[in-house]
């Protein structure tokens, strides 16, 4: 198992945006004491207040896919459906 890291970014609506900026924040504390979280920040673009950026590592796959099936997560997408105009995930590797 080798270590994950995601950036997820998430481009919300400007009328939405302090609504899903509460949602992301509720996130944080229930996402960084799940097991293999290595760490778990959340970014907001100094241009574009609406662009919000995960960066999280994982010990591995796995457990972040584990930490993709959680009821916190699947609660967070049904109360901001709607108000994301983009959200783009990537996982990567780190390399050097």
């Amino acid at each position: 198992m080798s270590q994950l890291t995601i950036v997820a970014k998430i481009l919300v609506k400007e009328e939405k945006r302090d609504f899903v900026l509460a949602e992301l924040l509720k996130l944080i504390p229930i996402t960084r004491a799940e097991k293999g979280c290595i760490n778990y920040d959340l970014h907001q673009d100094n241009e574009n207040p609406n662009l919000f950026l995960f960066h999280e590592n994982w010990e591995s796959r796995e457990l972040w896919q584990e930490h993709m099936g959680n009821a916190h997560l699947a609660e967070y997408m049904k109360v901001t459906d709607g108000a994301v105009e983009e959200f783009i995930l990537h996982e990567m590797t780190v390399i050097g």
